[in-house]
Order: C-alpha cells, then structure tokens, then sequence
C-alpha cells in the first residue's frame, strides 16, 4: 500500500496546480482534482474568437509568464473554477482574491467533497476544517504565479519551451488570449491557456500529453473581476479561529546537501526552488518528512525523503497518475525513502528519482 505521505504529496500537487497559475501560493488540500475525457475539450485552439476585438500581441515565454505573474495584483476578484482530469472527476471551489501592494490575500472554499475554506496572507496558508473543527496552519514561499526560477548554468524557460498564439476565445464572458506553450523535450508537459485581455489573469489551462492528449482542465465559470473584495476583510476571517483547534506541525527551511542529498546531475531545465524539513503532525514526537521543490519555471516536482520503514513501504516501487500528476515511491537508499510527485512524465520522475543520491 502507499506510504500516506506519497499520497498527500500527490493531492497537494494535483489539487493546487490551478492556484499557482492564477496567482495563489500552494497549500495543503484545497479543491479535489476532476476530469476531461474528450481530447482538446474548449474547441479548436487555432480557432480565433469571432468576437476579438483586437489582434493581440506577440509575446515570447518570458514575457507571457511576466504578464502572468503579475496578473493577480492588478484587481481584485471572485469567482467559481472548475477542475475536471482525464478519469471523469470533476470538482469545484469559489475562490476570493485581493491586493493591497502589500498584502495577497486569498480564500478559497470548497463546493465538492469534503467542506474546507483555505486562506492566504503572503506565505502564511491557514486552512479551516469545519466538521472536525480544526485549522491547520502552515507557512509557504510566497512564490505567487510561476515561481521566479534562477537561470542556472545557462538554463531558461525559453530553452525548453516555446510560445505560439493561437488566437481569442471567450472565457466565463471575458476575451481571453489564447496561448500554447509546447515542450521541445519529453520531460514536461504543454499548457494552453486562455488568458484574459486586460488583465493578463489565468482564466482557463489545459495541461496536454506529449501526444496532445488533455490530462487535466481547470477554468472558471463565474469571474468577477470588479468584485468588492478587501484585504482587511479576508484577514479578519482568517484570523477568526475561536472555536477551532489551532494545529500548526513544524517546518524548518533547510537545502538537500545540508540534509546530505544531492542530484548527481542536474534534470534539464529543472532548477531547486526551495527545502523544507517538515512534521507530519503538531505532536511533539512526530515523524518529519524532507520536501524539496525543483522547477523549471512551469512545471514543478516535489521530492519526499523520509526514513524507510518496512512495516509501511512496499519492497517495490510504486506507481501513479491522476489527471496530469504522476507519483513514483522507491526505496533510494538502505534507510531511505523517495515519492517523487509532478505534473511531468513518470519518465521525469524516474530521472530524478534515479540521480538522487547521499551527498559525499
């Protein structure tokens, strides 16, 4: 059976990969992940809008991304997004976004599965488990929208993809700009987008198979981009905890050769983004579980090192895929163990997994 921290790895990928596109910090069990089944689902991508109002303009990767990034400070807004994946599941959450300069604030409440509403204040993420009266809370490199990766050794996003324009589509009644960005190698997946006009804010992804197949689609389907949304007002909600027990496990930053690990070499484009030693639990005995996040400026992989135990990790690796997320969990060393979890190809996973070794 997988090991349970392989699996809450896998669901923290899965279920938060929309957020990080439209400008929210990752956190821990947000929305449910969900399903497309029918190919390249919102229509044909090189199809323009009949309703564009203007020829939009050429950007490269860099300057997308920039636009992008950026996005979430230029308005405040509210909203319903739906993520549907592959295997038929769909699932949906309302979310409420403000900026103040300062501040990002976010809320993002559950409308499928189990009830749960989680806030952001920059890189402090509390999340309200109502049925069992708990809030979980838990700090975040407030990374925002495709996380700033450092250019190392020469690497940059435009060397492993590129960017084409495929026209305008209208998204939740907004024109959106729709972009592809394609994989030059078969380590990452590819992304369309639907990005909205004036903005520049995330309103539509699909996340494609290198034989263009769409693994996973998340868009909104209601969008207020004028919606009284303030940042003292989130606050306060966030900071409502009466009532609920406050359980905040403890986390500690760190890098892989400080913990004695090292990748033998690096995965192409691939660059590390951050480390941290983090509890299991609030207990003051518990277990601690190494993450390591490396990324190539869009896609990411996480890396879960902690003590092998027999009595629950299997002798063999394991493997699996949910929408565009792909898990492998192996034993790396005599008394360590690996889940390595990406919105990548398993063959990605096998590299990293494979190159990963004590530092000497």
């Amino acid at each position: 059976m997988m090991n349970t921290l392989g699996v809450l790895g896998a669901a923290e990928v899965f279920r938060n990969r929309w957020l990080m596109w439209c400008g929210v910090v990752v956190v821990w069990g947000l929305v449910a992940s969900a399903a497309l089944a029918a190919g390249p689902g919102g229509g044909n991508p090189a199809a323009s809008s009949s309703e564009a109002i203007s020829v939009p303009a050429e950007r490269d990767v860099a300057q997308w991304i920039e636009r992008m990034h950026s996005a979430p400070c230029r308005k405040s807004y509210a909203g319903v997004f739906v993520v549907m994946s592959a295997n038929g599941a769909m699932s949906s959450s309302r979310i409420w976004h403000a900026c103040d300069g300062l501040q990002q604030m976010e809320r993002v409440e559950s409308l499928s599965g189990t009830p749960r509403t989680v806030f952001r204040r920059n890189d402090e993420v509390r999340t309200f488990l109502p049925q069992a009266r708990v809030v979980r809370t838990d700090r975040r490199d407030a990374a925002g929208l495709f996380p700033r990766v450092p250019v190392v050794s020469g690497t940059s996003t435009a060397q492993f993809y590129t960017s084409q324009l495929m026209g305008q589509e209208r998204v939740a009644g907004l024109v959106s700009d729709v972009v592809w960005f394609k994989p030059l190698d078969a380590l990452r997946f590819g992304y369309r987008l639907w990005v909205e006009r004036d903005t520049g804010l995330v309103v539509k992804l699909q996340t494609l198979a290198l034989d263009g197949r769409v693994l996973e689609q998340a868009a909104f389907s209601e969008l207020d981009l004028n919606a009284s949304v303030r940042v003292e007002q989130l606050s306060r909600s966030m900071d409502s905890t009466t009532g609920y027990k406050v359980v905040a496990p403890a986390v500690v930053k760190t890098t892989a050769q400080a913990e004695g690990w090292v990748l033998r070499l690096p995965v192409a484009g691939f660059v590390p983004v951050s480390c941290h030693r983090r509890a299991v639990s609030g207990a003051d005995d518990a277990q601690s579980v190494l993450q390591c996040l490396y990324s190539d400026g869009l896609a990411s992989v996480s890396l879960f090192l902690e003590s092998f135990d027999p009595q629950r990790h299997p002798a063999q690796s394991q493997v699996s895929g949910m929408g565009a997320t792909q898990l492998l969990a192996q034993r790396v060393s005599p008394d360590t163990w690996v889940t390595a979890v990406g919105e990548v190809p398993l063959q990605t996973l096998r590299l990293f997994a494979g190159l990963l070794e004590r530092a000497r």
